[in-house]
Order: C-alpha cells, then structure tokens, then sequence
C-alpha cells in the first residue's frame, strides 16, 4: 500500500476533499501491522490484532471505510476452528465486510469503494457456490473487483471528468492481490506511476463543482475525527445527529469504542454531537480540507505544466509576521474585525464557545508564523491558551473578555512586529478599556443592585456583575453608562445586536450628548445575539 500511495492519491480529483486516500490507507494498515507484531500467531488472536488495529488506527474517510472491511472480513474468519479457511468461508467474509462497510457510511454512494467491495463479494460468492478453489474464488473476486473500479466513472461524473477511477477501489484491490500472491505466488502489481488527470480535466472537475449539486460535498471545509466512547445503544442517533451538519460520515467499531469521521463546516457540532449523547471524543484530528485540496491541486497543475491559481481563501492571505485570530459572536463584528486586520474569524461568543481543535485549525491556517489570539469571552480565555503547546507555531493570548476590548487591542496591532511585542502593546488597549453589555434577564435571580425578575433588562459590568436593572432596555442602559462612564472617559464605542433598534440607540446616544457632552460615541452594527448593546469606553 505505501508503494502503491502516491498513485492512489493521484486519482483523487478536485473538489473531492480527499486526497491523500492512498497515504490514509497505509497509515491505517500501519496500526494494523503495529498491532500484529505483538499478537500470537494463531488466527483469533491475529484476527483481533487486525480488528483492533484497524479501529485504532483508521486515518481518513478511506482508511475507516478500509477498517470497517478488515473487521468484517476478521469477524468472520476468526471463528474458523482449524485455522485454514475455505473458499466459501471466505466468500462469507467479503460478504460481511461489504455489508459492514456499508452499514457504516450514513449516506452510501455507489462508484465508490463500497461498489467495488460488493461486486467483488458478489463474484466471490458465485464462484464458491459452484464449487471453485480457494484460488478460483479469490481469482473471481478480483475480475469482479477490477471490472466495478473500471465503471465507476460511470457511476460517478465527477471521476468521468477528470478521467480516473475511485481511489478507494483501486486501494481495495490491491487487499484481493495479496491474497491471490499469498494462496499462489502471483507477483504484485507495480505501482502506477502516471502523472493523473491533465489541466483540461481538472478544469471540468472544476466546472462541474460550480454547476452539479451532485458533488457539493466539496463545500465542507473540515474533516473531523476521533475516536468516540459511547453506548452502543446511542450510535444510530449519533450517525443521525452528524447526518444534519455534514457529510461523508463514517462510524465503525463497538462495545463502546468507535472511530468517527466527518466532512462539515461545524467543528464545534461536530465534536458537542457525542457529547449530548454521554459520549466522549478522544483523539480528536481536525483538517482544513481547503487547503489540503488547494495544496495539492496546485502541486498537480505544477506538475503538468499549468498556471498556479489559489482556491482557497485562506492561502490568498498575504504574509505577515504576526497574524490575529478572533472570537466574534455577529456577522457585523466578524467584518468589523476584518477591515482591522483581522486574518481569522471564528464564530463564537457567550451562547457558544469554539472548542480547542477549532482555535488550533484557525491557527494553522494563518500564513504567519506568530499568531495573536483575541477569545473575546473569559470562558474561551483557558481553551485559547492550550494552543501554543499543540503547535509549532508562537502563539499568544490576549486575554480579551468582550468584543469592544477587541477592537480596542486591534488598533494597536502591527502586522510587521513580533507576537511578543503584539501581545503585550494589544493586552494594555485592551485592559484600557472599561465594558458593559445589555441583556435580558432569563430567571428571577438577587444581585448587588438589587432584586431581578424574569425579563428585566439588566445591565453588566466586567468586575462589577450586575450594575442596572430596569423594566426597560434604554432606561437600564443608561444607567449602565452612568456607572461605567467617568470624568477620564473620552470615547465610548457601542456594538449593536440583532436585537437592537435605531430608535433605541438614537435615545441612547441621546443620552450621551446630553449628560457626558465630553464623550465623543461611535457605533458600530456587531449583530451578536442576546445582547442588543456592547459598550466600551476609553
């Protein structure tokens, strides 16, 4: 399989996420061939070192699909008693290793692996059936095998386009060589050593993407994977849960240990799915599939002699010394944010907090070295500083607990100067900055100010806790500004939410201009929710 890679991963074609099936396959059969090692050579315990490995070591949405194949092909040969399995017996094993591998896909595709393992299973079993040697069997399956990988372009479109086969298939196939060199000494087959689909091809690939709904997968900017403890009972409502927020979804294992994998632009959902399910994700991997494709699809048209065009928005970033990623919790902001220098925006904020894979995935992506974080909450604060020690890259934290500080720490960012010296100039803005955010309130609760009853508008100060409370939003407002608002105060910045009113923030500013006529007021459309108002002075 490693001589055979790079020929796989050829056949994998833009927008296609994948493409790197052949590596992800031979890493999967890495763990496998790990296990073994220190598995006695008897064939239960060697079928639970394959089974085993396989789950544990599953890289990629190929090499799951190809652990599900090994466990199912394993659960059946295990239970031979003499240690030497028959023609038919092995024709039953392709044909639970299909089904299982089709079981663990939420949403089958056929031109895919799945179609080569099933034919190949089919021709398996005709064979046995009449009677057919060991040899003969294995022989059948792969005329069948080859013959479904030779169709699978016209299963398909997109392979048709760029003029190839399925990867997985074609990695598959090479499972039916070895046995077939094993039972009769059949050499292996050279790798291909072809250079894969031309400029033109890739071309239609390309096209197809933006006109065929069929292949917009390719949308789906993250793979998501881990390895998942959960009751068995809860793994078809956890396959359903990630059926509604991605694709290529694979789950395979059991007695409580699965290994997952997903394509989807929602981290986050992603890893919380398991989690409200009393599951726990553990060695979890994330990729930017973007700029995995835009990598190698640029690589490819190097190659072959084409012009270099980017199709990721991210490496169309230009380099910097030092780049910022931020938590921001509105479209407003997240422009906001952008036209300050901005060079990362994850979606986030009181209501929801990204997790550490989702601030890392942020950090790699960024063409710099160096790399500012601004969590913009207290509660992403901690995730925030996991960061540096997961990657090889300087990261700093500037421990911003709102967005208006935010904005305070970018006007004294320096794209040119070092994270250090970012970081330190950026955290004293921000800690410059005096903030309070308007909301309503959900339960009855006592505070400092006073009694708060449902549906109260409340006014909160970072340090302070609750300083207003109020039947309405202006007149609690107001009162928060009255408190945060002192004689040192030049500027006072206001973020607007979804749930905010013209006419409301005229009366706010209104009230500016009349009892702090020394305050110059900016406003800004934030579009957060829950929290109609930010406000920040300076």
């Amino acid at each position: 399989m490693k001589a055979h890679a790079p020929g796989i991963n050829r056949l994998n074609v833009y927008p296609v996420p994948d493409g790197d099936t052949g590596t992800n396959m031979a890493r999967t059969l890495d763990a496998v061939v790990a296990e073994l090692d220190s598995a006695a050579p008897e064939m239960q315990p060697t079928c639970q070192a394959i089974s085993h490995g396989s789950l544990m070591g599953a890289r990629g949405n190929s090499g799951v699909i190809l652990s599900q194949i090994l466990r199912g092909l394993a659960g059946t040969i295990s239970e031979v008693k003499d240690g030497s399995a028959t023609a038919a017996q092995i024709a039953d094993a392709l044909k639970k290793a299909s089904a299982a591998a089709y079981e663990a896909v939420l949403k089958p595709i056929e031109g895919t692996i799945l179609t080569v393992v099933r034919e190949a299973a089919d021709g398996a079993a005709v064979a046995a059936t009449g009677g057919a040697t060991l040899s003969a069997t294995l022989q059948a399956a792969r005329v069948a095998g080859r013959d479904a990988l030779a169709r699978t372009p016209d299963m398909l479109p997109v392979l048709k386009d760029a003029g190839v086969v399925d990867a997985g298939g074609a990695g598959f196939l090479l499972l039916l060589d070895s046995a077939i060199h094993v039972v009769d000494g059949e050499p292996m087959p050279e790798p291909d050593e072809s250079a894969g689909p031309s400029v033109e091809q890739f071309e239609a690939v390309a096209k197809r993407h933006h006109e065929d709904g069929t292949v917009d997968v390719s949308e789906l900017r993250y793979e998501v994977m881990f390895l998942l403890d959960l009751n068995d009972a809860k793994s078809s409502d956890f396959k359903q849960a990630w059926g509604s927020i991605g694709d290529s979804i694979v789950v395979v294992g059991g007695d409580g240990l699965y290994n997952c994998h997903i394509h989807t632009n929602d981290i986050g959902a992603a890893i919380e799915a398991p989690l409200l399910l009393g599951g726990r994700p553990k060695q979890i991997r994330v990729t930017d599939l973007f700029e995995e494709v835009s990598e190698e699809h640029a690589a490819r048209e190097a190659e072959l002699g084409a012009p270099i065009t980017s199709r990721t928005h991210t490496s169309s970033l230009p380099p910097v010394t030092c780049a910022v990623v931020a938590v921001a919790s509105g479209d407003g902001l997240a422009e906001l944010f952008g036209q300050l220098g901005v060079h990362g925006v994850i979606s986030g904020g009181q209501t929801l907090n990204p997790s550490t894979a989702e601030l890392l995935a942020a950090v790699e992506r960024m063409n710099a070295r160096q790399v500012i974080i601004l969590p913009n909450n207290k509660n992403i604060i901690p995730v925030a500083k996991q960061i540096d020690a997961l990657t090889t890259k300087d990261v700093r934290v500037v421990p911003t607990c709102s967005m208006p500080e935010a904005l305070a720490a970018l006007v004294n960012y320096d794209p040119e100067a070092s994270a250090e010296s970012n970081a330190r100039g950026m955290t004293t803005a921000a800690e410059s900055m005096a903030t309070g955010e308007i909301t309503q309130a959900v339960r009855d609760t006592n505070s400092d100010a006073g009694q708060v009853t449902e549906g109260d508008w409340i006014g909160i100060v970072r340090g302070d806790g609750i300083v207003s409370i109020a039947g309405t939003l202006v007149t609690s407002a107001t009162q928060l500004l009255d408190h945060l608002i002192d004689d040192s105060r030049e500027l006072l910045t206001i973020v607007t939410g979804v749930d905010a009113t013209a006419a409301h923030t005229d009366q706010i500013s209104a009230w500016v201009s009349e009892n702090r006529p020394d305050v110059a007021v900016e406003v800004h459309v934030g579009g957060q929710p829950l929290y109609p108002y930010l406000f920040g002075v300076e």
